[in-house]
């Protein structure tokens, strides 16, 4: 017959033995307590009654790499509308959250000259077109006088006009390195779908974006090559509006850009 040990009887048998005297336990088995004891693993803490169990620890976001995700779907764009659809749908720039539109382009895409500018300002933000306000309106006359327009059917005579970055920056301020490195791949897609003779190159950050270097005033009147085309950096119009004496120098380029055409037949 089993017999069953209730908590009252378990306690009575242990005040029993303690009338008796007994004042430690003696084990079937010696203990070495002098003998190192390996801590055990850490097991998840079970939480007592009146305690609350802590939250699970939250997962850590993977990183996101921009560049090669840009990479990849510039790459998947196979013509200029899909091209514009992309940009439109990339979600890992931060400048598209304070821009009205997605400013991709304007002009005729079968010309000769490719004009790639810094990035929209307020009037190109509203309109959705690069080059449209001051600065645009001296830019559309100083390529007319060489005889290219960007309304011209001809591509011998038509202008092609984009930007580094498609989206207005904060204040009119410059696309960061970070920004114009996740952009680049849209631009150079862009430059492969169009594939003009030549490039010109308008301002500095055109020049850091396609030939890694900046310095404007040294660089203008020189050409250089940027994805195997010949490129050419002038002075921004937004420049020359404010420094009208810079436009003398801004002619001498525009009449090089105007020969390297006819010499390109």
């Amino acid at each position: 017959m089993t017999m069953v040990v209730d908590w009252h009887l378990a306690r009575a048998l242990l005040e029993w033995q303690v009338e008796l005297g007994v004042t430690d336990t003696v084990l079937a088995e010696p203990v070495d307590r002098f003998a190192r004891v390996e801590p055990p693993a850490a097991a998840a803490a079970v939480p007592q009654p009146g305690q609350v169990a802590a939250p699970p620890p939250m997962p850590q976001p993977q990183e996101i790499d921009t560049v090669a995700e840009a990479r990849a779907a510039a790459a998947a764009a196979q013509d200029l509308p899909a091209l514009k659809l992309a940009l439109q749908g990339f979600a890992h720039c931060e400048l598209r959250r304070g821009a009205r539109n997605c400013v991709f382009a304007d002009g005729n895409p079968q010309a000769h000259v490719m004009v790639i500018g810094e990035g929209p300002g307020a009037e190109e933000d509203r309109k959705g077109r690069p080059f449209v306000g001051a600065s645009g309106q001296l830019l559309d006359q100083m390529f007319a006088a060489i005889g290219l327009s960007r309304r011209s059917e001809d591509p011998a005579s038509a202008l092609y006009i984009t930007n580094t970055v498609p989206w207005r920056p904060p204040a009119n301020r410059e696309p960061s390195k970070h920004e114009l490195a996740m952009l680049r791949p849209f631009l150079l897609r862009h430059i492969e779908l169009v594939k003009p003779r030549l490039l010109v190159l308008v301002g500095n950050t055109a020049c850091e974006a396609l030939l890694n270097a900046r310095g404007i005033t040294k660089l203008r009147g020189t050409w250089a090559e940027a994805q195997a085309l010949p490129a050419m950096p002038i002075t921004h119009p937004a420049f020359l509006l404010r420094f009208p004496e810079a436009k003398r120098e801004a002619w001498a380029d525009l009449l090089e850009i105007k020969a390297r055409l006819k010499s390109l037949g």
